[in-house]
């Protein structure tokens, strides 16, 4: 069994149900005891703000401010660097416990014997 488990989420509000699952998937994970990573880039980085999160619906499905909160509570959440650059969006900006890093720490996380990396 992989000792870490990285997701990237690339998808947000444009792809609700690939979005929901990434992030559910990451709270069930730290929930389990798996160490987590969680990338958000592309549309999810939206979800790296304040109240953003809180806007996101879809029926049947955790609410996404619980799903980060959960993923906070024992893991990293990240925001993709070119993804924030590209929204205007900075450190100062982002819910407390989110870090922005590039693709060099991205790869370094999942390049480790022992860690699954899912792309969602």
């Amino acid at each position: 069994m992989a000792k870490k488990l990285v997701i990237k989420v690339t998808a947000g509000a444009d792809a609700p149900e690939r979005c929901s699952q990434a992030f559910t998937v990451a709270a069930v994970a730290v929930a389990s005891g798996v160490e987590v990573s969680l990338w958000l880039t592309g549309e999810s980085a939206w979800f790296a703000l304040p109240g953003r999160a809180a806007q996101f619906e879809l029926p049947h499905a955790a609410p996404l401010p619980d799903l980060i909160e959960g993923v906070l509570a024992g893991g990293t959440v990240t925001l993709c660097s070119q993804c924030a650059a590209r929204r205007d969006i900075a450190e100062k900006d982002v819910i407390g416990g989110v870090r922005i890093a590039g693709a060099q720490l991205f790869v370094s996380e999942i390049m480790p014997d022992g860690v699954q990396a899912l792309v969602y």
